[in-house]
């Protein structure tokens, strides 16, 4: 078992930093929002800290999961920022779904403190993070990934190393390129069903079992096909992801047209009202 941090308790950060107090892990918490880390102590134990800095102090891993590159440059560097607490032979992993740059960037600055740094972006959602069955995808040098490898088992039910620092993060690109090409293609399917008068919900059991199975179809085909988009991963938080790897497309050259027309999807969702609905209110639009 491990003194560890974990800084940002939002709906992914707060149930992972639990899963590691399950474990056994000695954990403080940090939120921006303090009344959020108390609560959090309340629930599972361990302690809370005023500062990135101070919750880091005497880790020997810290777990970050906050919103986007500059809410992860606010609690990495600077003053208080975590590496400003951290010892030379600690680790930092970075649950948050960020740039491939803003890793490279910050992997740089803590090897000057002589620190590890593992980005380390993961896949499953809310329910994914509650539930402790998140993917993980890493990029490390394969001594620092195999030194946190176990903690991060504490909230996850894959883990692997996937290249150098940056790899994690542009596998979890991947990740939501194909998410979103396949999300669209279900809201299109169960939009054409319901227009042709078909038993939607015996249209997505039937074909559920063959070539067009998938996990959004499972979980959410017959949430699209009632109009309840109540769910984990916001449409907000996908135009965000989205953003980044047409980013890092317009870098490396990597044609992207479906990925940059759902985006296009996505924001018609929010002009709806929808930024907070589940990424499959995509058929939302097509159903106005």
């Amino acid at each position: 078992m491990a003194k560890v941090a974990f800084l940002g308790l939002g709906v992914m950060g707060g149930p992972m930093a639990g899963h590691l107090a399950k474990k056994g892990h000695d954990v403080t918490v940090y939120n921006r929002t303090g009344a959020k880390a108390e609560a959090w102590v309340q629930a599972h134990g361990g302690a809370h800290a005023a500062t990135p800095r101070e919750a880091a102090s005497g880790a020997e891993i810290v777990f970050a999961c906050v919103g986007n590159d500059q809410d992860l440059r606010s609690v990495v560097l600077g003053a208080d920022g975590a590496l400003a607490g951290m010892e030379r032979g600690a680790v930092f992993v970075d649950h948050t779904t960020a740039s491939a740059e803003v890793a490279r960037e910050l992997a740089a600055a803590a090897a000057e403190a002589g620190i590890g740094f593992v980005d380390a972006p993961v896949s499953g959602g809310q329910a994914g993070a509650e539930n402790g069955v998140l993917t993980v995808m890493c990029g490390a040098e394969a001594e620092t990934y195999a030194r946190v490898e176990p903690a991060i088992m504490s909230f996850a039910r894959a883990c692997r190393l996937m290249g150098p620092v940056g790899a994690g993060q542009l596998t979890k690109m991947v990740n939501q390129i194909c998410i979103a090409g396949l999300v669209q293609g279900l809201s299109e399917g169960v939009h054409f069903a319901k227009r042709a008068g078909l038993d939607v919900e015996a249209v997505l059991e039937v074909i559920s079992k063959g070539a067009a199975g998938s996990w959004q179809m499972e979980n959410r085909g017959k949430t699209m096909n009632a109009g309840q988009f109540a769910f984990g991963f916001a449409v907000d938080w996908m135009r965000k992801d989205l953003s980044i790897l047409l980013d890092e497309s317009r870098r490396n050259g990597a044609k992207l047209p479906v990925s940059a027309l759902v985006d296009q999807f996505y924001a018609e969702v929010q002009a709806m009202g929808g930024g907070r609905w589940d990424t499959s209110s995509l058929v939302a639009r097509l159903e106005r």
